[in-house]
This record gives structure tokens, sequence and C-alpha cells, in this order.
């Protein structure tokens, strides 16, 4: 009696079975249908990185133009309107009440202020003014317009060239012609040329419209770099033509981010680096023209104000001879869909270690931080030995001058000091705090104490 009713039973599990055999097979053939749809698009994706909403072009120097075709690097772009300090750097939003004069509403702190030996470091020179802590390239433009140096020094024309859109400026102005264009604006007055531009460094001053390849525009630094490779042997070098993509991804950045110098009455800017790009290689360019920024205020020495130095002293550092990029750190890769593209938020790799850093090192955020302030705590101590031994110096300097104006030593003792205030100031005046290459920051920092000692003792 029992194996009738076992039957039915052993025939509705065997249904059951492939009834869950059909309906899991229909749920992969379902997920697989939709991953293999999925996988096409993305593809259709990366192959179409961008919808053509509006033709660009070489006089196209709105970024938000640039933004219609490419939102994706423009949102980010926009994000530079961020003030966020890291140890040794980026900025705290300061509120001021605007003013005919200065409409700014927030600005970044002094340096002056938090450091006051730097008043003294510069004397009679505009930074013994007004200098404060960089903003994100959002400000760029603004700071420069309305810093209080425009107030003390006439400043020209060529100033613009790092903190403006320069390149529709310049082929303007030459009629076609950008080295020309360069030339007639940095002869201007500052108020003059600033009417030529209307917005900080942009996408045109990197890109080329047509196939958004990496571009320098900015024939100061193709000239600096002809220079630079033809003391290494390397003639009539072109940098658009000659770079690597890689090396382009340092190139643009380090149009701006470097040492330079105003040379003669038309204010031609240059780059000195035809000896190359060491901070010392560079001082001995300015040893052999008898380039002067300004005469010393306290000590009457004959001075040269450092001025951005990133790009050269990046080139000292271990990173540059691993071939990593510039846009490696600060404007490292990130994934958006199925885009791969570079983070145009332009800021400290402290702020995005994970995708700054942690790429290539694998060691935990905090570690990764730990490091980085490690090198700069020590850079910053050694900055501080550096900075106390010029002022030391300039002070023996001055009053030996008052003991006696005929002193001969005084000149030996002067140029001691223009080296010594050099070294410092290429190293003060770079944005890592040694971090870019904490060996030559600490090698430079340490021969500035040294011909500081010099001058010292040729004043005895």
């Amino acid at each position: 009696m029992t194996e009738p009713s076992r039957e039915p039973s052993r025939d509705r599990r065997r249904l059951l079975t492939w009834a869950a055999l059909i309906l899991g097979a229909a749920a992969v053939t379902i997920a697989l249908a939709a991953l293999l749809t999925n996988i096409f698009e993305r593809r259709q994706e990366a192959r179409n990185p961008f919808y053509r909403v509006v033709t660009l072009t070489d006089s196209t120097t709105d970024p938000a133009e640039w933004g219609k075709n490419f939102p994706i690097q423009y949102d980010s772009y926009r994000r530079t309107v961020d003030q966020v300090r890291t140890r040794y750097g980026g900025s705290e939003a300061l509120p001021r009440t605007p003013s005919d004069a200065d409409p700014r509403s927030v600005v970044a702190q002094s340096r002056l202020t938090e450091d006051p030996r730097l008043r003294e470091f510069w004397a009679g020179y505009a930074f013994a003014h007004d200098f404060r802590e960089e903003r994100g390239h959002a400000y760029m433009l603004d700071d420069q317009t309305y810093t209080e140096r425009q107030i003390v020094a006439k400043q020209p024309g060529t100033c613009l060239n790092c903190h403006a859109s320069m390149y529709a400026a310049y082929t303007r102005a030459g009629a076609g012609d950008i080295v020309r264009g360069f030339e007639r604006v940095n002869a201007m007055p500052y108020a003059e040329a600033r009417k030529l531009v209307e917005h900080p460094v942009a996408c045109i001053d990197c890109h080329d419209p047509s196939s958004m390849q990496l571009r320098v525009t900015r024939p100061a630094f193709m000239e600096g770099m002809r220079a630079l490779r033809a003391s290494e042997g390397v003639r009539d070098y072109d940098v658009n033509a000659n770079a690597t993509r890689q090396e382009m991804r340092t190139f643009v950045c380090g149009q701006c981010h470097v040492e330079y110098y105003f040379q003669g009455p038309e204010k031609r800017l240059v780059y000195p680096w035809a000896k190359g790009l060491s901070g010392d290689s560079i001082l001995a360019y300015y040893e052999a023209n008898g380039h002067r920024d300004w005469t010393h205020a306290t000590s009457g020495a004959p001075t040269l104000k450092a001025q951005h130095p990133e790009f050269e002293t990046y080139n000292q550092g271990i990173h540059a001879r691993a071939g990593v990029a510039c846009a490696d750190c600060h404007m490292p890769y990130t994934r958006v869909g199925a885009m791969k593209v570079s983070d145009h938020h332009v800021r400290s790799p402290m702020l995005n270690i994970n995708r700054a850093c942690q790429t290539c090192h694998r060691f935990s955020e905090d570690e990764m931080r730990a490091r980085v302030e490690r090198i700069q705590d020590r850079t910053f101590e050694l900055r501080n030995l550096a900075l106390d031994a010029v002022l030391a110096l300039t002070r023996d300097i001055a009053a030996a001058v008052r003991a006696d104006s005929a002193n001969p030593r005084v000149a030996q003792a002067r140029n001691f000091q223009r080296k010594a205030q050099f070294l410092t100031d290429f190293v003060e005046a770079e944005n890592s705090m040694g971090f870019h290459a904490p060996q030559e920051a600490a090698r430079l920092l340490g021969h500035a104490i040294d011909y500081a000692r010099q001058g010292q003792v040729a004043l005895r």
C-alpha cells in the first residue's frame, strides 16, 4: 500500500528540480545578458569619451564652454575653490571687508604674520609688504590682481604669464604670433595687460582644442627647455614636438611652477636654465649675468628673489627619476563609469592620499602622511637655521657699514649674503617644504648656512 504513494512524491520532486534548473538557467541567462549589455555600453562610453556639444577653438578661453563637452573634468576643475590647509601648505579662508580697491571678501593667511623674520629677509622688496599662503587655481588671478605688491611696486604685464589664461591673449597681441604677443604683453604695465584676460589658467592653456592633446603654450618655458637641452648637447629642442606624453604631464605644470626673472627694460620673462635646473646651477647663471632683483635695505647687498621653483626641485628628486609626473600625484587618475580621467581638482597629495600615493605605496594613509610630514619637519628645521644665519649676516654687514662705510670687506660679505639668501629662498619659495627632493633641499640649505658663515668670517 505504500509504494503507490511514493511515486507521486518522487515525480513532484523531479518536477520541482527541473523547474528550479530551468528558472536558474533563465536567471543566469538574464544576468549574463545584462552583464554583456553593460560591458558593451561601457565599451561604447570608453570609445566615445565625450559628446561634442559645442565647437572649441583656439579662441575659446572660457572653461565653462569646454565644460559643456567635458563636464567631468570641468566639475573637478571648479573645485579648486576649496581652501584646505595641510601642515606646510594650502590656506585657511580668512574673512576681510571688501573695498573698492580690493573686492575680495576672503583671503589666505599672511606668511609675514606667521613668520615676521621674512619682512627682514626681503627688506626693501615688495614681498616684505604682502606675501600670503597660496590658494587654489581658482584664485590665482584675483590674488595677484589685488595683492599689495601691486601698490608698492610697478608690476609689468609679465606677471600674468603664470596667473591668467594667456594663450589667446598672447595670440591676439601678436596678431597670430604667440612669441611676439608674449613680448608685447611683457612690456605692458600690469593694469593695461590685465584688461586682456578674464580667466585664471584654464583648459586652453594646456590642451589643444581640436585633439585635446597636452601642449605647452608659454614661450618662456619653450625657450627655457631649449636652453636646458642645449646645455645637455641636444640642439633645437621643441618641447611640443619632442616631449613624450608622460613628460607633457609634467611640462604643462612646469610652464608656471618655476623660477624666473625679468630680463632688461622690456621685462622679458626668462627661465634661467642654461646651466641646469639645480638651485646652485641657477645661482651660477645669475652670477654670470650679474642679475639682481633688488638691493637689500638692511645690508645693501645685490639680492635675488627666488620664485616658486617646484619644477626645478622636483627634477632633483626620486619621483622624477622614477618617471612619475606632476599630474600623477596632483591630478591622479580616477574612474567615472567606464572612463578614466585625470582629476582636475589640482591639490596637495596629502588631501588625496588614497589615489595620489597608495597607487604605488602600499602603506596606510596615516603612515604615508607621517612620512611626508617627517621630511617636511626636518626641512623646516634646516630652513629656520638658514634663515637665521642669513639675517645674522645682514645685520653684521649693516653694523660694519655703520662703523666704516669704506670697509673693503663689505663687498665680499654682501656677495656671500646674495648666495646664502638665494639658496635659502629657493627652498622657502618652493611649495613642498622640501618633499619634492629632500636631500637636495637639505644640501642647498647647508650651502646657504655655510655661505652666511663665510660672509661673517669675511667681515672679520
